[in-house]
């Protein structure tokens, strides 16, 4: 009800302002949609006009920018770098009175200073009716962009500080999804599930519908009926080794009763504009606790996840002849992994097991980015959440898509109430990954590695 009445309150004060607008001369037969022009209707919008005239042309400048095609919306991305950022004479006035008496009120203007003009602008733009979903879609134009320009890095950097305070996580609500949810939610839950792909509505049914499956997604003020991530979730009464049982539908249905894990398998981001701000960290610590109030006797909070860089990884592993990985052994034996469909046939998977998961073992407790962080992202999201590498399993996802990123490798993150500050911390600070004694006895010791483990 909220949401509607101020939503409805921003038209109105638009509709009123248009008139105020279009009586200064600001009209859309003046401008067009040339981005030299659509850059002077922003610097209007910055210039201090008053709350209904600015509304209305935060909204004409929104719906112009919907009809720019390619190049004149990268030309308005070049501006917002080029001509939106911080006043350099203001900056350097703010500086030398700052240092001329440091203190908190010159320190202050030294901010005010610094900050880009382009986020005062997406402040104002923001005030429009719908305009945190328009720039959202901005942003993931600009992300689009970025592919081969890295000078609009700056702009992408203000929607990602604004954005993060936008959606912060005190204005997000979590709800659960199921058969009644409306259609047009779950048509997105289809759509965006990234995961494992839900192939149809009896697919989707099969998710959320029966009283062993659970759903949740957040949601945010600004973006009515547009789920921000959402997570599924599996109640089961052991570790799951596979995705294939979770998914079938020739499965038997569980009483919750009877459970003693919830397994997490599958967790997709719906909005691509919002890429860098964080949301899955508390998802899935909230839906925990949503979860152990409505099931008390659950023990286990546990991921079934993908690897979705082990495969390219190891590809590389098997070409150098310096690989710390992997034997002459290992190496003869994963030549099978190069054989089409190695994994139907007994003769073709017979050997390969063990090499493998000790390749995954190393993979994910040793291999690590420039800045000392684990290659996998996926491994990256759930440490850093405070989980535990808990389990690693063969062929555990034989679809086309696991079978290529992982040669079908999944692995179990555990998340222990008890241990998830600890291992957050741990992680935060020096990098540590909690990892069972399973997962540490099956790799191969690294050669002058000295990568902190857990237990």
């Amino acid at each position: 009800m909220n949401t509607s009445f101020f939503s409805d309150l921003l038209q109105t004060i638009s509709d009123r302002g248009r008139a105020l607008l279009e009586s200064t001369g600001v009209r859309r037969t003046d401008a067009g949609t040339r981005s030299e022009d659509f850059v002077e209707l922003c610097e209007h919008l910055l210039s201090g006009r008053g709350e209904a005239s600015g509304v209305a042309l935060a909204r004409e400048i929104l719906n112009r920018y919907e009809e720019l095609t390619t190049g004149p919306r990268i030309a308005f991305f070049e501006a917002l770098a080029q001509r939106f950022g911080s006043d350099r004479d203001k900056l350097e006035t703010a500086i030398k009175a700052w240092q001329a008496a440091p203190g908190d009120e010159t320190a202050a203007a030294v901010h005010l200073a610094a900050e880009p003009r382009r986020q005062e602008l997406f402040r104002r733009l923001n005030l429009a009716p719908g305009g945190t979903a328009a720039l959202v879609k901005m942003r993931e134009q600009l992300i689009d962009a970025m592919d081969h320009r890295d000078d609009l890095g700056v702009v992408d950097a203000d929607f990602v500080h604004l954005f993060s305070s936008w959606f912060n996580r005190g204005f997000l609500v979590l709800r659960r999804i199921d058969w009644s949810t409306p259609a047009n939610i779950l048509e997105k839950i289809i759509k965006h599930e990234a995961v494992h792909k839900i192939k149809s509505w009896d697919d989707l049914r099969r998710r959320i519908d029966p009283p062993d499956r659970h759903c949740y997604a957040f949601f945010h003020p600004a973006l009515v009926d547009e789920p921000l991530i959402f997570v599924e979730v599996a109640l089961m009464r052991d570790i799951p080794g596979a995705i294939a049982p979770i998914l079938t539908a020739q499965r038997e249905v569980l009483d919750p009763d009877k459970a003693t894990t919830a397994a997490f398998y599958s967790i997709s981001n719906c909005q691509r504009g919002l890429a860098g701000v964080s949301f899955g960290n508390f998802l899935i610590k909230q839906v925990v606790e949503e979860i152990s109030r409505d099931i008390p006797r659950l023990s286990n909070f546990v991921t079934l996840s993908p690897v979705p860089a082990f495969a390219e990884w190891l590809r590389r592993e098997r070409q150098s002849e310096s690989s710390k990985v992997l034997t002459d052994e290992d190496r003869e034996a994963l030549k099978k992994l190069d054989i089409e469909g190695w994994w139907q046939r007994p003769e073709t998977r017979e050997g390969v097991e063990d090499p493998l998961l000790r390749a995954a073992a190393w993979y994910f407790l040793h291999a690590r980015t420039g800045r000392r962080l684990p290659v996998d992202p996926v491994a990256r999201f759930h440490l850093g959440n405070g989980a535990r590498l808990e389990q690693i399993h063969f062929l555990a996802d034989g679809s086309e898509k696991g079978m290529r990123q992982s040669h079908g490798v999944m692995v179990n993150y555990l998340y222990d109430l008890d241990d998830i500050e600890k291992n957050h911390e741990a992680y935060a600070a020096n990098r540590t990954i909690a990892a069972s004694s399973a997962v540490k006895k099956l790799a191969r010791p690294a050669p002058g590695e000295a990568v902190p483990l857990a237990s």
